[in-house]
């Protein structure tokens, strides 16, 4: 380009015409495009609005701890197996692992408590809730006594039990009570996850999957089933130390299924 390039192009008044300029959105704008998608509005049901308001309490106002372990299991899925090739009632291996919360319970009663304001209220008894998945949300009906009894019945009462929980027949005493709870999601293939307090229990354990796995066993690299558990605790009602003999004693017991059956 010369001087006189520039000077017919300055006199041809291409300088002055104005330039395309970028348009930007404001942010607001952009929300709305992004979540323009269109949806279907689902009222609340009484149940979800309670589900709701209950977790929420117990996030807000219970202080939550947790602590994990994994468990070997090749012990727990023989044993399930034998009992099932003979019994009428076939046992799942979430009967067995409510057995054993019972029984760390009683092993280390300590942990079988309920914070309140005034005094602590501790069970003699082990009355644990099971979470069930229904159409309408997840209930937990408790089962009282698990401590007594057998396998086999313990599985015929958690079958009723989710059964008429699905149906929508469960009676409000049904729900309420408990000092424990168990929610298992190794159905689903989930390996671990943590779960949220009920209140007024003071503890509740989140159960993963079984899976075959690489472990360390008197210095040799061999495979078997584990399963990893987390129990959430409230801090109120036990201690770090008192959840961890808990759940030490619980890994004890589901490693050695048949020392629940004598």
């Amino acid at each position: 380009m010369v001087r006189r390039d520039l000077e017919s192009f300055l006199a041809s008044g291409a300088a002055a015409t104005p330039t395309a300029t970028a348009s930007y959105s404001s942010s607001s704008e952009l929300a709305k495009q992004e979540y323009s998608s269109s949806y279907v509005t689902v009222p609340h049901t009484g149940m979800r609005r309670a589900i709701a308001r209950r977790l929420t309490e117990s996030k807000s106002t219970v202080p939550h701890f947790y602590v994990t372990a994994d468990c070997k299991v090749d012990a727990l899925l023989e044993l399930r197996k034998s009992i099932n090739e003979s019994s009428p009632v076939k046992i799942s291996v979430n009967d067995i692992v409510v057995k054993a919360v019972a029984s760390a319970l009683m092993d280390v009663p300590e942990s079988n408590v309920v914070w309140n304001a005034e005094a602590m209220h501790k069970y003699e008894s082990a009355d644990i809730a099971v979470a069930v998945t229904t159409d309408g949300g997840l209930l937990t009906p408790v089962i009282r006594g698990v401590e007594k009894r057998s396998l086999s019945n313990l599985s015929m009462e958690i079958a009723e039990l989710a059964g008429r929980a699905r149906a929508g027949k469960l009676r409000q005493e049904e729900l309420e009570g408990g000092s424990f709870a168990v929610s298992n999601l190794g159905m689903f293939g989930t390996k671990e996850f943590s779960a949220i307090l009920n209140p007024p229990q003071s503890g509740i354990l989140a159960v993963g999957a079984a899976s075959p796995r690489a472990i360390v066993e008197e210095g040799q690299i061999v495979v078997a089933n584990i399963m990893t558990v987390t129990l959430s605790a409230d801090h109120r009602a036990v201690d770090g130390a008192l959840a961890a003999q808990w759940l030490a004693a619980f890994v004890k017991r589901i490693e050695n299924p048949l020392s629940m059956l004598v």
